[in-house]
């Protein structure tokens, strides 16, 4: 589906600046916001700082993206793949790993050992490699 699609989709306004963020995110799948600044000026021209991270917060808003922090570095990195998955984390390397079966064991161990935690939104594990 094309970024325009998306974003009409999520119920938000197409903008010139929206179009460029969410197609930088496309591309880079995992980033930081100086890694979408930097691959917008090279691609589409330059937008602020500030319009990015309000673009950015209006896709987590609406869940066209998520942020996934690296359980070493604390650093926060916009993630385009918003459906149940896992990161594996190789350095300052972000790798997706859909699993259903991981996703489901999890949740079913959550489930059968907190009650209490029974409305579960989405699994998300993160494995750390040496």
């Amino acid at each position: 589906m094309e970024a325009e699609d998306k974003i009409k989709e999520a119920g938000l306004k197409l903008t010139p600046q929206r179009v460029a963020v969410y197609k930088a995110m496309m591309a880079l799948r995992h980033a930081q916001v100086e890694d979408i600044v930097d691959y917008i000026k090279v691609s589409y021209g330059s937008l602020t700082l500030s319009t990015v991270y309000r673009v950015l917060e209006s896709f987590c808003n609406v869940g066209l993206l998520s942020l996934v922090c690296h359980p070493e570095t604390g650093e926060c990195y916009y993630d385009i793949t918003v459906r149940s998955h896992h990161h594996v984390f190789r350095g300052e390397r972000i790798i997706d790993l859909d699993d259903e079966e991981l996703t489901a064991l999890v949740r079913e161990y959550v489930i059968r050992n907190r009650p209490d935690l029974t409305s579960i939104n989405r699994v998300q594990v993160q494995i750390t490699l040496n």
